[in-house]
């Protein structure tokens, strides 16, 4: 059985930093693209970042460009967001999906995502 799990939300301060994981198991992680996407309480869901798990191409929102990073360690079928310069606005509910290797763009629309976590909280605060 697929399975994504996230873990490492938590609350902070503006201008700090968290790194959320998402560990995969029950399927092959080479074979998919990783997405972080988002949702705020009254908002839609947005996608924030993304990465190929075979050749580690990424792709980021604007809102989002020069303070997240993401990244994955395959031998541990993991993907990392690094979320630094943290904004209130940046506060909701985050979650990873995995996907087919052709969505390269996180504008790719999130039904294309097969698998999904139940999500990590992030709160910032002012």
């Amino acid at each position: 059985e697929a399975q994504l799990v996230e873990s490492g939300g938590g609350l902070v301060q503006a201008g700090g930093s968290l790194t959320l994981s998402c560990v995969a198991s029950g399927f092959t992680f080479d074979d998919y693209a990783i997405g972080w996407f988002r949702q705020a309480p009254g908002k839609e869901r947005e996608g924030v970042s993304c990465i190929s798990a075979i050749d580690r191409d990424t792709d980021y929102a604007d809102s989002v460009k020069g303070r997240f990073t993401i990244s994955s360690d395959n031998a541990k079928n993991t993907v990392y967001l690094q979320m630094n310069s943290l904004k209130p606005e940046d506060t909701a509910l985050y979650y990873c999906a995995a996907g087919p290797l052709q969505l390269t763009h996180i504008s790719d629309p999130a039904y294309k995502y097969d698998y999904w976590g139940q999500g990590t909280q992030v709160t910032v605060s002012s």
